[in-house]
């Protein structure tokens, strides 16, 4: 394991010492379980792109005829 040096303010020092001592682990501990939790959140994140980007991605992806009318007549099909 890789030792880092961080630098935090006062107030986020004194909540990760509260926490260590809550849950009976070292302030270590504490730090690398809040770094795996934001890894598989940004990694979550990253697989599942946002509806903005598949909008970006999929933009004039339907080049051929009016839209709305294929929708339309594919529905009527459903009658």
């Amino acid at each position: 394991m890789i030792r880092t040096l961080i630098s935090l303010d006062d107030e986020d020092k004194t909540w990760l010492d509260r926490k260590a001592k809550e849950e009976g682990i070292t302030m270590a501990q504490v730090v690398r379980s809040a770094v795996k939790r934001y890894r598989e959140q940004c990694e979550a994140s990253e697989a599942e792109p946002s509806l903005e980007q598949l909008l970006r991605r999929t933009a004039g992806s339907w080049r051929e005829g009016d839209g709305l009318a294929y929708q339309r007549a594919v529905r009527g099909e459903w009658e």
